[in-house]
C-alpha cells in the first residue's frame, strides 16, 4: 500500500500573476511538477519566460510611485488584513505546502501562521519609518536623514521553504515602500502562488506584488533587468556567484541568504538528553533540508559515545513516512537527484573513515516510490572531509569529537560557512566565551532554531551570505538613506 497523493483540484493554478492578471500559462517551458512523497507528477505547469519578466517588472514599476507614497497607516492596515487571511486559511493552505516539496502536514499550517506573524510585525513598522537630524558645525545649517525605498525589488526564493523565505523578504521590502517581482521555484511552485493570491484578496494594489514561476533563465532575466533596483536571493552559494557576477554589470545591490554547515557544540556539562533532542532537529527540520540546520555535531570526547547512543535512540522515535499523515514527523527529500547526491556523500564519508551509526540507505516498502532516506548519523568524521565541509541538504548528521573549548571553537569555525551555530552547556561563562568567538550570524545556546522570529536579524557570515532579514536590520535592508543639508545663513 503506497502513500496518498495530493488532491490536484485543490492546488493553485496561476504560475503568473502580473498586476491583477492571474494567468494559467506562461510563455516559458512546460514543467511536470513532481510530488516527492510518491514521485508522481501533480500538474504540468507552463512556466514564465524572460518576456514575462519584462511584463512583471513593468507592472511593478508602474505601481511603485503610488505604493511609495501611500500613507504608512494604510499600508499597515493591508498587512494586518493579510495576516488575518493567513490565519483564517492556514488549514486550507497546508495541503499545497505538503504537495510542493513534501513538507509534513503536521507542520504545514505553521508556515501560514509564521507568514501572519511576519506581516503583522513588519506591518507595524510601515507607519514608523522615520529619519533623524544631525547637528552641524562650520556654518549654520539644518541637516537631516530620510530613509526611502529602492523602488522595485526582485526576490528569488528556494524550493525548501518558499513561503517562509518569500515572506521573510517581502514583508520588510513592502513595509519599506518597495514593489516586488517574485520568482517562485520551479520545484516547489504552489505556496508562492497562494501568497500572491491572498495579497490581492487583502486589497494590495495591482502591481505591488507580481509572480513569475520559472527556472534559472527567469531568475537570470530578473537579475540582469534594468528595471529591478535590488535583488534578494536565497539559495546556494554556487548560484549566488552567478547572481553577483550578473548584478555587477549594472552595480545592482544584492542581498544574499545562502547555505550553511552549522556546528552543534555539545560540552560535557550539557543536559545530554536535551542536547540529543535538539541536535537531532538538524536532520528532521524541513526533512533535513534547512540552510541553518545544525548538521555538524561536535561532541566533547568524555561524553562522545553516550551522546551518540542517546542520539541514535532519539532518532528511533522519528516517524519517517507519508507527508500527508498527521503522525509523520519527517518526510522525503525533494527529488531523485537529491537523494542520489545525499547517499553518495554518505558513502564517501564512510569510505573516508566515518562510522555509520544508523541509516544511510534509501527506504523501501511503502516508501520506495518517494525520495525517502532515514535519519543518518555518521560518527568519527574528520573535520576536513567532504561531508563535514559541504552542505548535504538531507537528513544526515556528521559527528566529530573534540577535547577542549579551544578545539571546539576551531572546529566550528573551520568551514567556509557562517550561518548558524548551536552551543549546549550549563556553564554560563563558557556560553558567553564560546559564542563570542563563533563566526556565525545566528547562535543558539541550548536551543535549535527558536530564534527564527520576524523581530530578530537573520543572515550569514563568510560564504553564508550578506545582508540581514528580520528585525530593524531586515527593514533597513530595503531602505536607502538620503542626507539633506540645508543652509540657515541669511
Amino acid at each position: 500500500m503506497g502513500f496518498l497523493s495530493p488532491d490536484i483540484s485543490a492546488l493553485p493554478r496561476h504560475p503568473l500573476i502580473i498586476g491583477d492578471s492571474r494567468e494559467e500559462k506562461g510563455s516559458g517551458d512546460l514543467l511536470g511538477h513532481i510530488y516527492p512523497g510518491t514521485g508522481q507528477i501533480t500538474r504540468e505547469i507552463h512556466m514564465a519566460s524572460p518576456d514575462d519578466v519584462d511584463r512583471a517588472v513593468a507592472a511593478a514599476r508602474a505601481a511603485a510611485p503610488a505604493w511609495r507614497d501611500m500613507p504608512g497607516d494604510q499600508r499597515r492596515n493591508l498587512f494586518f488584513k493579510l495576516a488575518d487571511l493567513f490565519e483564517a486559511k492556514a488549514q486550507e493552505i497546508a495541503p499545497s505546502i505538503v504537495a510542493e516539496n513534501g513538507s509534513i502536514s503536521m507542520a504545514a499550517p505553521h508556515m501560514a501562521y509564521d507568514a501572519a506573524q511576519k506581516f503583522r510585525y513588519f506591518g507595524g513598522w510601515a507607519d514608523k519609518i522615520h529619519g533623524r537630524t544631525i547637528p552641524m558645525w562650520g556654518a549654520p545649517a539644518h541637516d537631516y536623514v530620510t530613509y526611502q525605498p529602492f523602488g522595485t525589488v526582485g526576490v528569488i526564493v528556494p524550493w525548501n521553504g518558499p513561503l517562509f523565505a518569500a515572506t521573510m523578504v517581502i514583508a520588510p521590502a513592502l513595509a519599506a515602500g518597495n514593489t516586488i517581482v517574485l520568482k517562485s521555484p520551479d520545484l516547489a511552485p504552489y505556496s508562492a502562488m497562494i501568497l500572491v493570491e491572498l495579497m490581492l484578496e487583502a486589497g494590495f494594489p495591482a502591481g505591488v506584488i507580481n509572480l513569475v514561476t520559472g527556472a534559472a533563465d527567469v531568475g537570470a532575466a530578473m537579475v540582469s533587468h534594468p528595471g529591478i533596483d535590488k535583488i534578494m536571493f536565497i539559495g546556494s552559494g554556487g548560484t549566488a556567484r552567478k547572481v553577483m557576477a550578473s548584478a555587477a554589470q549594472s552595480l545592482k545591490p544584492c542581498g544574499l541568504e545562502l547555505g550553511g554547515k552549522s556546528a552543534v557544540i555539545v560540552f560535557d556539562d550539557a543536559d545530554l538528553q536535551q542536547a540529543a533532542q535538539k541536535g537531532l532537529s538538524g536532520a528532521v527540520a524541513a526533512n533535513g533540508q534547512g540552510c541553518v540546520n545544525g548538521t555538524r555535531l561536535l561532541v566533547q570526547r568524555s561524553v562522545y559515545e553516550p551522546y551518540l547512543e542517546m542520539l541514535k535512540a532519539t532518532a528511533g522515535y522519528i516517524n519517517v513516512g507519508d507527508p500527508m499523515d498527521q503522525t509523520t514527523t519527517m518526510g522525503p527529500v525533494i527529488s531523485q537527484g537529491a537523494l542520489d547526491r545525499i547517499i553518495g556523500m554518505v558513502e564517501r564519508g564512510a569510505e573516508q573513515g566515518g562510522r555509520i551509526v544508523c541509516g544511510g540507505e534509501r527506504m523501501g516498502g511503502d516508501h520506495s516510490d518517494g525520495y525517502f532516506l532515514p535519519i543518518t548519523i555518521l560518527a568519527d568524521v574528520a573535520n576536513d572531509s567532504e561531508i563535514a565541509q559541504h552542505e548535504v541538504f538531507g537528513p544526515v548528521l556528521a559527528v566529530t569529537p573534540f577535547d577542549t573549548e579551544e578545539d571546539a571553537i576551531a572546529l566550528a569555525n573551520g568551514t567556509d560557512y557562517g550561518l548558524g551555530a548551536y552551543v549546549h552547556t550549563t556553564n554560563l561563562r563558557r556560553a558567553h566565551v564560546v559564542t563570542a568567538q563563533l563566526q556565525a550570524g545566528q547562535i543558539h545556546v541550548n536551543g535549535a532554531g527558536e530564534a527564527m522570529q520576524p523581530n530578530v536579524p537573520f543572515g550569514g557570515w563568510k560564504h553564508s551570505g550578506q545582508g540581514r532579514l528580520g528585525g530593524t536590520e531586515g527593514l533597513h535592508e530595503f531602505l536607502q538613506p538620503k542626507n539633506i543639508w540645508m543652509s540657515l545663513e541669511g
